[in-house]
């Protein structure tokens, strides 16, 4: 079996990049022949010296930094480099035998490349780390507004919707984007397995997506030490890690923080820093922290607060909070809901409404009641393997194999 990772970046710079190194690298390593299709460089070091894995770097520039703004709104729209490479490369491989997996593109590669694999007769999986095959921005978000998107994406009133935080030029050319992803390069239409993060995003996304598509659930992996269960009674500091946006509620926990008089914790950064400062000036402010460091705050937390007012495609952080026996505070309806179970590893709250927010946090003011919440947290995501690279990487390969026989059948 010959595996194409396609990803923009040879760098993890994301969740979605993060997912497709690691699942390159470890398919890779059990023997698999890998190449992985990226455009923007640098290659991660740990990855150019990983064997069966045959790396393709297109040297396209990521369009977020390129310094021509021309070149970047026109290739950001379609390479014909990047299509014709990748027509090449699985011309190479044998069709009936190669799985292109698609993670990223659109920064970089663009929805040339999936053209290409579709036009291949190899087949094609696309993972949904976000909601580009159905919304243009990619949220089903009002970045201005604050609020979640109703409109028919596409549409009349979409399109003459100003939601975009960087203006409405850039509002039309990602139109224009998802014109050009929707009606050129043949995705979602002609693309028939998927896989997917939560049961939340998947109904989201269900009605942009073929109706005879093949869905497969894989959670994403969860690089993370055991330890033993963090003492959350010992610690009165409720914890946000994110980026500081409309949609990842930041102003919504300061907001709520404040009224209770709690002690908290700001991990990332972004925009709406000085906001949040000026709502709640005793804040403490952390900026961005690799990994070991965020373990690590977790553990000095009471619990981790999960305001977003978005449709979360899944929460990580949630998850890497459950490891360390942190309980979270989640909005219902989003992907983050489902792994929490309400009043036993975490509590649920009205997605957008700080008065319920401020009352779930309340409750996890009992140190008593924290605790408890957090040893079942501790107990839920250690009791399965689900969320492991090794059960992730046989989870996919057995997905893989399973779309090939389809393919024969």
């Amino acid at each position: 079996m010959n595996i194409v990772i396609v990803n923009d970046s040879a760098t993890i710079n994301g969740g979605a990049a993060k997912v497709a190194l690691t699942e390159a690298k470890a398919l890779a390593e059990c023997g698999h022949k890998v190449h992985l299709l990226c455009g923007a460089g640098p290659i991660a070091a740990d990855l150019a010296s990983t064997r069966n894995l045959v790396i393709h770097q297109l040297d396209i520039p990521d369009i977020n930094v390129d310094p021509s703004r021309i070149r970047a709104m026109s290739l950001g729209l379609w390479n014909p480099g990047a299509h014709r490479f990748t027509q090449e490369l699985l011309l190479s491989l044998d069709a009936t035998q190669t799985v292109v997996h698609a993670h990223s593109w659109t920064r970089a590669l663009t929805s040339s490349v999936l053209q290409a694999a579709l036009e291949s007769r190899c087949s094609v999986v696309l993972t949904l780390h976000d909601y580009l095959m159905g919304c243009p921005q990619g949220t089903f978000f009002q970045q201005r507004k604050g609020c979640p998107c109703t409109l028919v994406p596409m549409g009349i009133s979409c399109l003459a919707s100003n939601c975009d935080t960087k203006g409405y030029t850039h509002k039309l050319w990602r139109a224009g984007r998802k014109f050009v992803q929707d009606k050129v390069s043949g995705a979602p239409r002609n693309i028939r397995n998927f896989i997917y993060l939560s049961n939340a995003s998947l109904n989201q996304l269900k009605p942009y997506l073929p109706p005879d598509a093949n869905y497969y659930r894989l959670p994403n992996p969860i690089d993370v030490q055991r330890l033993t269960p963090a003492a959350v009674e010992r610690s009165d500091i409720f914890c946000f890690a994110g980026r500081f946006v409309p949609e990842k509620g930041a102003l919504l926990f300061a907001q709520a923080a404040q009224a209770q008089a709690i002690s908290a914790r700001f991990i990332g950064d972004g925009p709406q820093r000085d906001q949040i400062v000026r709502i709640m000036p005793s804040a403490q402010m952390s900026g961005w922290m690799n990994s070991w460091d965020l373990s690590r705050a977790l553990r000095d937390a009471r619990a981790l607060i999960f305001p977003s007012v978005w449709n979360e495609v899944l929460g990580l952080t949630v998850l890497e909070a459950a490891a360390q026996g942190v309980p979270s505070i989640v909005p219902k309806g989003c992907g983050a809901e489902e792994s929490v179970l309400d009043g036993i590893t975490g509590l649920h709250f009205e997605s957008g409404n700080a008065s319920d927010l401020e009352a779930k946090i309340s409750m996890l003011k009992d140190p008593v009641f924290a605790a408890k919440l957090g040893r079942e947290a501790y107990e839920t995501f250690w009791s399965t393997k689900e969320w492991t690279m090794a059960k992730h990487i046989e989870n996919l390969e057995a997905i893989y194999g399973e779309i090939l026989e389809k393919r024969q059948s």
